[in-house]
Protein backbone atom coordinates (compact mmCIF):
# COMPACT_ATOMS: atom_id res chain seq x y z
CA UNK A 1 0.00 0.00 0.00
CA UNK A 2 1.65 3.34 -0.69
CA UNK A 3 2.29 5.70 1.91
CA UNK A 4 1.83 9.84 1.77
CA UNK A 5 1.66 12.84 3.94
CA UNK A 6 -2.22 13.63 4.73
CA UNK A 7 -3.75 16.86 4.99
CA UNK A 8 -5.54 16.50 7.96
CA UNK A 9 -1.99 15.58 9.79
CA UNK A 10 -0.75 18.67 8.88
CA UNK A 11 -3.47 20.40 10.36
CA UNK A 12 -3.77 18.56 13.42
CA UNK A 13 -0.13 19.05 13.87
CA UNK A 14 0.11 15.24 14.30
CA UNK A 15 3.45 13.76 14.85
CA UNK A 16 4.79 11.20 11.84
CA UNK A 17 3.93 7.51 12.88
CA UNK A 18 3.21 8.36 16.53
CA UNK A 19 1.39 6.22 18.96
CA UNK A 20 0.31 9.38 21.15
CA UNK A 21 -1.81 12.13 20.80
CA UNK A 22 0.05 15.12 20.47
CA UNK A 23 -0.78 15.87 24.41
CA UNK A 24 -0.32 12.66 25.19
CA UNK A 25 3.04 12.87 24.39
CA UNK A 26 3.53 16.59 25.81
CA UNK A 27 2.59 14.70 28.86
CA UNK A 28 4.63 12.02 29.20
CA UNK A 29 7.75 14.30 28.18
CA UNK A 30 6.45 16.28 30.98
CA UNK A 31 6.35 13.94 32.94
CA UNK A 32 9.80 12.11 32.07
CA UNK A 33 11.60 15.80 32.62
CA UNK A 34 9.98 15.78 36.40
CA UNK A 35 10.81 11.85 37.99
CA UNK A 36 12.43 9.03 37.07
CA UNK A 37 11.74 6.90 34.14
CA UNK A 38 9.95 4.13 35.90
CA UNK A 39 7.96 5.69 37.51
CA UNK A 40 5.86 7.41 34.49
CA UNK A 41 4.18 4.56 33.53
CA UNK A 42 2.30 4.53 36.45
CA UNK A 43 1.20 7.63 36.50
CA UNK A 44 0.21 7.62 32.93
CA UNK A 45 -2.16 5.10 33.36
CA UNK A 46 -3.57 6.48 36.39
CA UNK A 47 -3.43 10.85 34.93
CA UNK A 48 -3.78 10.40 31.18
CA UNK A 49 -5.55 6.79 30.57
CA UNK A 50 -2.46 5.02 28.34
CA UNK A 51 -0.17 2.27 28.73
CA UNK A 52 4.08 2.89 28.38
CA UNK A 53 6.81 1.55 29.28
CA UNK A 54 9.51 3.10 30.95
CA UNK A 55 11.88 2.89 28.15
CA UNK A 56 8.99 4.51 25.61
CA UNK A 57 8.90 7.49 27.85
CA UNK A 58 12.58 7.54 27.96
CA UNK A 59 13.08 7.94 24.27
CA UNK A 60 10.56 10.81 23.98
CA UNK A 61 11.95 12.45 26.77
CA UNK A 62 15.46 12.43 25.36
CA UNK A 63 14.28 13.19 21.72
CA UNK A 64 12.50 16.09 23.08
CA UNK A 65 15.65 17.50 24.69
CA UNK A 66 17.48 16.90 21.77
CA UNK A 67 14.76 18.65 19.83
CA UNK A 68 15.47 21.50 22.27
CA UNK A 69 18.83 21.91 21.97
CA UNK A 70 18.43 22.62 18.23
CA UNK A 71 15.88 25.22 18.81
CA UNK A 72 18.60 27.01 21.10
CA UNK A 73 21.46 26.65 18.64
CA UNK A 74 19.74 27.75 16.09
CA UNK A 75 18.44 30.64 18.47
CA UNK A 76 22.44 31.43 19.14
CA UNK A 77 23.08 31.28 15.53
CA UNK A 78 20.41 33.80 15.23
CA UNK A 79 22.03 35.92 17.31
CA UNK A 80 25.09 35.76 16.12
CA UNK A 81 24.29 36.87 12.63
CA UNK A 82 21.45 39.39 13.40
CA UNK A 83 22.87 40.64 16.27
CA UNK A 84 18.96 41.89 17.18
CA UNK A 85 17.72 43.77 19.67
CA UNK A 86 17.63 42.13 23.44
CA UNK A 87 14.23 42.31 25.33
CA UNK A 88 14.36 44.90 27.92
CA UNK A 89 16.01 43.98 31.33
CA UNK A 90 14.85 44.62 34.68
CA UNK A 91 16.23 47.88 36.65
CA UNK A 92 18.57 45.20 39.25
CA UNK A 93 19.06 41.76 37.67
CA UNK A 94 21.52 39.21 39.83
CA UNK A 95 23.55 36.98 38.01
CA UNK A 96 25.18 33.59 39.52
CA UNK A 97 27.24 30.35 38.15
CA UNK A 98 28.27 28.01 39.29
CA UNK A 99 28.81 23.27 38.40
CA UNK A 100 27.74 20.04 39.79
CA UNK A 101 29.10 17.09 39.09
CA UNK A 102 26.53 14.42 37.58
CA UNK A 103 27.15 10.25 37.71
CA UNK A 104 27.84 9.10 34.27
CA UNK A 105 27.49 5.30 32.41
CA UNK A 106 31.32 3.63 33.14
CA UNK A 107 31.61 4.92 36.88
CA UNK A 108 32.20 8.74 35.04
CA UNK A 109 31.48 12.12 36.87
CA UNK A 110 31.43 15.04 34.58
CA UNK A 111 30.55 18.66 35.97
CA UNK A 112 27.48 20.84 34.66
CA UNK A 113 27.60 24.17 34.72
CA UNK A 114 24.30 26.29 35.56
CA UNK A 115 23.88 30.06 35.21
CA UNK A 116 21.18 31.42 37.03
CA UNK A 117 19.35 35.16 36.53
CA UNK A 118 16.68 37.08 38.21
CA UNK A 119 15.23 40.38 39.05
CA UNK A 120 16.29 41.73 42.25
CA UNK A 121 13.48 43.22 44.66
CA UNK A 122 14.98 45.93 46.72
CA UNK A 123 12.74 46.21 49.76
CA UNK A 124 13.04 48.61 52.42
CA UNK A 125 13.66 46.49 55.31
CA UNK A 126 13.81 43.23 53.72
CA UNK A 127 16.69 41.36 52.80
CA UNK A 128 16.62 41.46 48.65
CA UNK A 129 15.95 38.50 47.01
CA UNK A 130 15.83 37.19 43.40
CA UNK A 131 12.41 36.92 40.88
CA UNK A 132 11.64 35.60 37.18
CA UNK A 133 14.03 33.62 37.64
CA UNK A 134 15.56 31.62 34.55
CA UNK A 135 18.34 29.04 34.91
CA UNK A 136 20.29 27.24 31.69
CA UNK A 137 22.77 24.47 32.26
CA UNK A 138 24.81 22.45 29.79
CA UNK A 139 27.20 19.67 30.05
CA UNK A 140 30.68 21.27 28.31
CA UNK A 141 33.69 22.86 28.75
CA UNK A 142 34.28 26.35 30.48
CA UNK A 143 34.96 27.67 26.48
CA UNK A 144 32.01 26.42 25.26
CA UNK A 145 29.90 27.42 28.24
CA UNK A 146 30.96 31.27 27.82
CA UNK A 147 29.76 30.53 24.68
CA UNK A 148 26.50 29.15 25.24
CA UNK A 149 25.63 31.89 27.74
CA UNK A 150 24.98 34.21 25.53
CA UNK A 151 21.48 33.04 24.64
CA UNK A 152 20.17 33.44 28.24
CA UNK A 153 21.75 36.57 29.07
CA UNK A 154 19.75 38.02 25.69
CA UNK A 155 16.65 35.96 26.86
CA UNK A 156 17.10 37.99 30.40
CA UNK A 157 17.58 41.27 28.90
CA UNK A 158 20.85 41.56 30.49
CA UNK A 159 22.11 44.03 28.08
CA UNK A 160 19.34 46.05 28.70
CA UNK A 161 19.34 45.47 32.80
CA UNK A 162 19.82 48.84 34.66
CA UNK A 163 22.58 47.36 36.77
CA UNK A 164 23.54 43.96 36.65
CA UNK A 165 24.72 42.11 40.04
CA UNK A 166 27.49 38.89 39.57
CA UNK A 167 27.50 37.07 42.42
CA UNK A 168 29.85 33.99 42.28
CA UNK A 169 32.44 32.52 43.95
CA UNK A 170 36.22 33.35 42.30
CA UNK A 171 36.45 30.52 39.61
CA UNK A 172 38.80 31.59 36.61
CA UNK A 173 36.34 30.19 34.37
CA UNK A 174 33.31 32.58 36.03
CA UNK A 175 35.89 35.65 35.92
CA UNK A 176 35.87 35.19 31.85
CA UNK A 177 32.04 34.56 31.45
CA UNK A 178 31.89 38.16 33.20
CA UNK A 179 34.73 39.75 31.08
CA UNK A 180 33.22 38.15 27.40
CA UNK A 181 29.18 39.34 28.46
CA UNK A 182 28.97 41.80 31.24
CA UNK A 183 32.03 43.69 31.74
CA UNK A 184 30.59 46.39 33.79
CA UNK A 185 28.94 44.23 36.15
CA UNK A 186 29.04 44.67 39.71
CA UNK A 187 30.97 42.04 41.50
CA UNK A 188 30.52 40.54 44.45
CA UNK A 189 32.29 36.93 45.86
CA UNK A 190 29.59 35.05 47.45
CA UNK A 191 30.14 35.57 50.88
CA UNK A 192 29.84 32.09 52.34
CA UNK A 193 32.69 31.25 49.94
CA UNK A 194 34.93 34.40 51.32
CA UNK A 195 33.57 33.29 55.03
CA UNK A 196 35.12 29.49 53.99
CA UNK A 197 38.51 31.13 53.06
CA UNK A 198 38.48 32.60 56.39
CA UNK A 199 37.59 29.94 58.20
CA UNK A 200 40.11 28.02 56.93
CA UNK A 201 42.97 30.26 57.48
CA UNK A 202 41.71 30.37 61.22
CA UNK A 203 41.53 26.58 62.02
CA UNK A 204 45.14 26.12 60.10
CA UNK A 205 46.47 28.71 62.83
CA UNK A 206 44.53 27.59 65.97
CA UNK A 207 43.39 23.97 65.26
CA UNK A 208 40.03 22.82 63.80
CA UNK A 209 37.14 23.00 65.84
CA UNK A 210 38.94 24.70 68.84
CA UNK A 211 37.54 27.70 70.48
CA UNK A 212 40.41 30.20 69.03
CA UNK A 213 39.50 29.33 65.96
CA UNK A 214 35.42 29.72 66.65
CA UNK A 215 35.99 33.45 68.70
CA UNK A 216 38.48 34.79 66.33
CA UNK A 217 35.84 33.89 63.38
CA UNK A 218 32.94 35.17 65.08
CA UNK A 219 34.72 38.72 65.30
CA UNK A 220 36.47 39.00 62.19
CA UNK A 221 33.22 37.05 60.17
CA UNK A 222 31.19 39.71 61.32
CA UNK A 223 33.62 42.31 60.31
CA UNK A 224 33.91 41.56 57.30
CA UNK A 225 30.12 41.21 56.85
CA UNK A 226 29.56 44.99 57.82
CA UNK A 227 32.82 46.42 58.87
CA UNK A 228 36.10 47.27 57.35
CA UNK A 229 37.53 44.28 54.66
CA UNK A 230 41.00 46.09 54.72
CA UNK A 231 40.95 45.22 58.42
CA UNK A 232 40.24 41.80 57.36
CA UNK A 233 42.64 41.25 55.68
CA UNK A 234 45.31 42.85 57.99
CA UNK A 235 44.14 40.39 60.67
CA UNK A 236 44.44 37.37 58.44
CA UNK A 237 48.06 38.13 57.82
CA UNK A 238 48.34 38.44 61.45
CA UNK A 239 47.67 34.94 62.20
CA UNK A 240 49.89 33.01 64.30
CA UNK A 241 51.79 30.34 62.07
CA UNK A 242 53.34 27.50 64.22
CA UNK A 243 53.42 24.82 61.36
CA UNK A 244 54.91 25.98 57.39
CA UNK A 245 51.25 24.22 56.33
CA UNK A 246 49.39 26.94 58.58
CA UNK A 247 51.67 29.96 57.15
CA UNK A 248 50.89 28.91 53.69
CA UNK A 249 47.15 28.94 54.13
CA UNK A 250 47.20 32.19 56.03
CA UNK A 251 49.40 33.90 52.96
CA UNK A 252 47.44 32.03 50.32
CA UNK A 253 44.11 33.35 51.99
CA UNK A 254 45.13 37.35 52.31
CA UNK A 255 46.61 36.85 48.92
CA UNK A 256 42.82 35.81 47.84
CA UNK A 257 41.36 38.70 49.53
CA UNK A 258 43.91 41.21 48.66
CA UNK A 259 43.26 40.46 45.13
CA UNK A 260 39.19 40.40 45.17
CA UNK A 261 39.14 43.23 47.05
CA UNK A 262 37.06 45.50 45.18
CA UNK A 263 34.62 42.05 45.19
CA UNK A 264 34.63 41.99 49.18
CA UNK A 265 33.21 45.25 50.14
CA UNK A 266 30.26 43.98 51.80
CA UNK A 267 28.93 46.48 53.98
CA UNK A 268 28.78 48.88 51.33
CA UNK A 269 26.87 46.36 48.92
CA UNK A 270 24.27 45.45 51.97
CA UNK A 271 24.08 49.32 51.99
CA UNK A 272 22.91 49.91 48.63
CA UNK A 273 20.12 47.02 49.28
CA UNK A 274 22.66 43.87 47.36
CA UNK A 275 22.12 40.57 47.83
CA UNK A 276 25.76 38.94 49.31
CA UNK A 277 24.91 35.36 48.33
CA UNK A 278 24.94 33.70 45.07
CA UNK A 279 22.06 31.31 46.55
CA UNK A 280 20.13 31.50 43.44
CA UNK A 281 22.48 29.23 41.58
CA UNK A 282 23.27 26.83 44.28
CA UNK A 283 19.22 26.32 44.25
CA UNK A 284 19.58 25.73 40.40
CA UNK A 285 21.91 22.74 41.08
CA UNK A 286 19.63 20.97 43.25
CA UNK A 287 16.61 21.84 41.62
CA UNK A 288 17.25 22.24 37.80
CA UNK A 289 20.50 19.17 37.96
CA UNK A 290 20.31 17.33 41.22
CA UNK A 291 17.16 16.59 41.70
CA UNK A 292 16.50 14.68 38.31
CA UNK A 293 20.31 13.56 37.18
CA UNK A 294 21.66 12.40 40.54
CA UNK A 295 18.99 10.02 41.52
CA UNK A 296 19.29 6.55 43.57
CA UNK A 297 21.30 4.50 41.15
CA UNK A 298 20.85 6.75 38.04
CA UNK A 299 24.09 7.02 35.54
CA UNK A 300 23.71 8.86 32.48
CA UNK A 301 25.25 8.18 29.00
CA UNK A 302 27.04 11.18 28.06
CA UNK A 303 25.58 12.73 25.23
CA UNK A 304 21.96 12.21 26.49
CA UNK A 305 22.97 14.42 29.55
CA UNK A 306 22.73 18.40 28.11
CA UNK A 307 19.09 17.43 26.57
CA UNK A 308 18.03 16.16 29.59
CA UNK A 309 19.25 19.69 31.17
CA UNK A 310 17.85 21.56 28.43
CA UNK A 311 14.29 20.28 29.64
CA UNK A 312 14.89 20.98 33.20
CA UNK A 313 16.12 24.13 32.41
CA UNK A 314 12.72 24.98 30.80
CA UNK A 315 10.42 23.64 33.28
CA UNK A 316 12.32 24.89 36.25
CA UNK A 317 12.39 28.57 35.13
CA UNK A 318 8.27 27.95 34.63
CA UNK A 319 8.59 27.94 30.29
CA UNK A 320 7.12 24.74 29.50
CA UNK A 321 4.41 26.65 27.33
CA UNK A 322 6.62 28.92 26.29
CA UNK A 323 9.07 26.30 24.79
CA UNK A 324 7.08 23.14 23.46
CA UNK A 325 5.30 24.47 20.51
CA UNK A 326 8.86 24.69 18.96
CA UNK A 327 10.20 21.22 20.57
CA UNK A 328 6.93 20.16 18.97
CA UNK A 329 7.50 21.50 15.53
CA UNK A 330 11.09 20.44 15.52
CA UNK A 331 9.98 17.01 16.34
CA UNK A 332 7.83 17.00 13.51
CA UNK A 333 10.33 18.03 11.10
CA UNK A 334 12.54 15.41 12.37
CA UNK A 335 10.27 12.45 11.99
CA UNK A 336 8.78 13.67 8.50
CA UNK A 337 12.42 13.90 7.10
CA UNK A 338 13.44 9.94 8.39
CA UNK A 339 10.31 9.03 6.74
CA UNK A 340 11.24 10.70 3.39
CA UNK A 341 14.19 9.17 4.07
CA UNK A 342 13.09 6.10 4.48
CA UNK A 343 10.66 6.21 1.10
CA UNK A 344 13.55 7.45 -0.70
CA UNK A 345 15.48 4.79 0.26
CA UNK A 346 12.27 2.13 -0.40
CA UNK A 347 11.95 3.88 -3.97
CA UNK A 348 15.34 3.49 -5.18
CA UNK A 349 15.43 -0.13 -4.25
CA UNK A 350 12.17 -0.47 -5.90
CA UNK A 351 13.89 1.37 -9.06
CA UNK A 352 16.68 -1.15 -8.63
CA UNK A 353 14.55 -4.14 -8.45
CA UNK A 354 12.66 -3.14 -11.91
CA UNK A 355 16.37 -2.51 -13.67
CA UNK A 356 16.98 -5.61 -12.51
CA UNK A 357 13.86 -7.89 -13.54
CA UNK A 358 14.32 -5.49 -17.10
CA UNK A 359 17.77 -6.84 -17.18
CA UNK A 360 16.43 -10.74 -17.03
CA UNK A 361 13.77 -10.35 -19.55
CA UNK A 362 15.83 -8.89 -21.75
CA UNK A 363 18.20 -12.14 -21.82
CA UNK A 364 15.83 -14.27 -21.73
CA UNK A 365 14.34 -13.24 -25.18
CA UNK A 366 18.07 -12.58 -26.41
CA UNK A 367 19.62 -15.51 -24.89
CA UNK A 368 23.22 -14.91 -23.24
CA UNK A 369 25.59 -11.94 -24.75
CA UNK A 370 28.59 -14.24 -26.41
CA UNK A 371 32.03 -11.90 -25.87
CA UNK A 372 32.96 -10.35 -28.76
CA UNK A 373 35.83 -11.16 -30.48
CA UNK A 374 39.03 -9.16 -31.17
CA UNK A 375 39.46 -8.26 -35.32
CA UNK A 376 41.66 -10.38 -36.90
CA UNK A 377 42.58 -7.28 -39.90
CA UNK A 378 42.81 -3.35 -39.06
CA UNK A 379 43.39 -1.57 -42.10
CA UNK A 380 44.28 -3.92 -44.25
CA UNK A 381 46.55 -5.93 -41.81
CA UNK A 382 46.65 -9.01 -39.96
CA UNK A 383 46.32 -8.16 -36.06
CA UNK A 384 48.16 -10.50 -33.43
CA UNK A 385 44.89 -12.61 -33.09
CA UNK A 386 45.44 -13.21 -36.68
CA UNK A 387 46.44 -17.03 -37.50
CA UNK A 388 49.25 -15.91 -40.12
CA UNK A 389 51.08 -14.64 -36.86
CA UNK A 390 50.84 -18.09 -35.35
CA UNK A 391 54.37 -19.01 -37.52
CA UNK A 392 54.44 -22.21 -38.95
CA UNK A 393 54.15 -25.86 -37.02
CA UNK A 394 55.24 -29.03 -38.74
CA UNK A 395 52.71 -30.93 -36.59
CA UNK A 396 49.90 -29.13 -37.21
CA UNK A 397 50.43 -29.22 -41.07
CA UNK A 398 50.69 -33.20 -40.68
CA UNK A 399 47.30 -33.86 -38.42
CA UNK A 400 45.72 -31.35 -41.16
CA UNK A 401 47.41 -33.56 -44.42
CA UNK A 402 45.98 -37.09 -42.45
CA UNK A 403 42.70 -35.73 -41.68
CA UNK A 404 42.57 -34.12 -45.50
CA UNK A 405 43.41 -37.48 -46.71
CA UNK A 406 40.68 -39.33 -44.29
Amino acid sequence: MARGFFPLDERLGLLARSTFSPRVHACLVRLGAELAFERVPELAKLLLGVSVSADTVRRLTEAAGAAQVVQEEAACRHLRRDAPDGPAGPAVQQLSADGAMVPLVGGEWAEVRTIALGRIELSGGMDPHATDLRYFSRLCSAARFIDWVELPLYEAGTAQAGTVLAIQDGADWLTQLLDAHCPDAVRILDFPHAAEHVGRAAQAAFGIDSREASAWLDRWLHELKHGDPDAVIAAVRALPASRAEAGAIRDATASYLKRRRSQIAYAAFRAAGYPIGSGIVESANKLVVEARLKGSGMHWARRNVTPMLALRAVTCSGRWDEAWPGIWQQLREQAQARQRARWRTCHEARQEQERAKRAAATLALTGPMLPKEPAKIVDGRPTAGHPWGRGFDQHLCVKAQVRART
